[in-house]
């Protein structure tokens, strides 16, 4: 794909995910756009060994976005980061395509593993605001991750996950949209239990009074007996 074709292909992914953009001329002052074609440049280089200037490329970025691409890696197609602030992304990362990052995502390593240290997002995955993926496993396509989970084992296909540490709390074997961005409207765990624990306790209640309700009416029944 030629420079050109790559560009329009990045600002079509950035028009179709960000309804606040309004014209092309926009996109241009896009972080997420500008930090990913200096990716793309120091990935080339980073292949080619040339680690100082991709990385000296990288960190430019960095500072002028807020958000960090480590040059070595590996980012398919259609990748958005919305705002994007405060995103890291880690060496050995491997990204697929069409996938959806919000501010303040970390894809990083627990700092205790050599080689493979980062996580592997397949296709379509969204990952929202303030989430830590950490380790070398693999998230797999079509899954959403929650705001401000922290995910430490691998995900399979089609999961939603929330909370800390991040749990499964929906499997349907459904695809996301490429337009499905709602980070808002997912499953809460903490409060389903919370609920569940309140309506066993309800049931509890209930029977209590019963067996309570019960008892007086025996006792009230010996003592009649005692009077005849």
């Amino acid at each position: 794909m030629g420079m050109i074709s790559y560009i329009k292909e990045e600002i079509q992914v950035v028009r179709e995910r960000d309804p606040a953009i309004k014209s092309n001329w926009e996109v241009l002052l896009y972080p997420s756009f500008r930090v990913i074609l200096r990716y793309r440049l120091a990935h080339k280089l980073y292949l080619k060994k040339h680690y100082f200037l991709a990385r000296w490329i990288s960190q430019r970025g960095a500072r002028k976005t807020g958000i960090e691409i480590h040059p070595g890696a590996v980012i398919g197609k259609g990748l958005f980061i919305d705002h994007g602030s405060g995103v890291i992304i880690g060496e050995t990362t491997v990204i697929g395509d069409n996938v959806t990052l919000y501010q303040g995502v970390t894809l990083g390593g627990t700092g205790k593993e050599q080689g493979k240290r980062h996580p592997t997002l397949e296709d379509n995955v969204m990952v929202s605001a303030g989430a830590k993926i950490l380790g070398s496993f693999t998230i797999g396509e079509n899954s959403k991750i929650g705001a401000g989970s922290v995910v430490l084992k691998e995900v399979p296909p089609n999961c939603t996950v929330v909370g800390v540490p991040g749990r499964i709390v929906r499997m349907d074997n459904k695809k996301i949209p490429r337009t499905d961005m709602d980070q808002v409207h997912l499953p809460d765990p903490v409060l389903a239990d919370i609920q569940k624990l309140q309506e066993e306790n309800i049931r509890l209640h209930s029977e209590l009074r019963r067996l309570v309700k019960n008892l007086r009416c025996m006792e009230k029944g010996g003592d009649q007996d005692e009077d005849l």
